[in-house]
């Protein structure tokens, strides 16, 4: 698919204004030249070896270039879903035990609001009025503990207003259930019976929301780190799209899938922790 975008690796590395023959020399020393299908077996074939290619741009090694990014994209895809995670999970407990109060409008809101708004929208209305007007905090790029809050806030709005509603959701369904009404009959506290009873069987759903949102955060870097300037993989595969440069593009591609395998078998494997049942069965 990458060969279907418009565009010559060989005249973008050369120039615009570099000769015919020298885009064509470069063409067969990229290998360039050869029919899709032979370009398609070696590189399967260098992928079986653990070889990701070589960048066409800056001929340095595909895998050094993405784990060199990797460790700043999970980081800001860690905070920002532990950041949903602690909030997003209080709130949906808060409104789903206070129906019909302002609790359960407010998280009604703040879902609404946050589902809403594309990345890209709310971090350049953020950049406007937290770095342009206040001055409170940095534009983009990378380096303090005060450039992960803008990011992180951009990227997490949408997942915290996620994990909240589907914790209000699920929550609402098993306090209606029979042992539920059981404890508060027997007079046990109402925060033990929320928080050790029925949060813990209206976690999975939580889990499972979780783990996609993983996958969707991956998506998400790409336009956060595009527009905060930050140095992951994200905005690796951006500039490998307008360079043409096909190998990062691919590796970067073949790393998110195998990152978001990797989550979705934790999470699987999550519910067995969380209800013995399913370990049995």
């Amino acid at each position: 698919m990458t060969r279907v975008l418009p565009g010559d690796p060989a005249r973008a590395i050369a120039g615009p204004l570099a000769p015919q023959q020298e885009v064509e020399r470069l063409r067969v020393q990229l290998g360039l030249d050869q029919p899709l299908w032979v370009q398609f077996q070696r590189y399967t074939g260098d992928l079986v070896r653990g070889d990701l290619g070589t960048s066409l741009r800056t001929r340095e090694p595909v895998i050094t270039e993405i784990f060199s990014r990797l460790p700043n994209t999970l980081a800001l895809i860690v905070l920002s879903l532990g950041g949903a995670v602690a909030v997003g999970v209080p709130m949906g407990v808060s409104a789903a035990t206070g129906r019909n109060s302002w609790r359960a409008h407010l998280a009604t809101v703040v879902s609404l609001f946050g589902i809403s708004m594309p990345v890209f929208w709310s971090g350049l209305l953020l950049i406007l009025l937290f770095a342009v007007n206040l001055r409170w905090l940095p534009a983009g790029g990378f380096g303090t503990w005060q450039h992960f809050i803008l990011p992180c806030f951009t990227l997490g709005l949408f997942n915290l207003a996620n994990v909240m509603r589907v914790t209000r959701s699920s929550m609402l369904e098993v306090l209606d259930q029979d042992y539920v009404r059981t404890a508060n009959a027997k007079g046990v506290a109402q925060r033990v019976v929320v928080y050790k009873h029925a949060l813990k069987n209206a976690s999975i759903p939580v889990v499972t929301a979780v783990g996609v949102q993983f996958g969707q955060l991956l998506g998400g870097t790409v336009l956060t780190e595009t527009v905060y300037a930050w140095p992951g993989i994200g905005r690796l595969m951006v500039d490998s799209i307008f360079a043409r440069d096909y190998t990062v593009l691919q590796g970067t591609v073949l790393i998110f899938a195998v990152i978001i395998i990797v989550v979705n078998l934790l999470t699987d494997l999550t519910y067995g922790l969380l209800n013995p049942r399913i370990r049995y069965q």
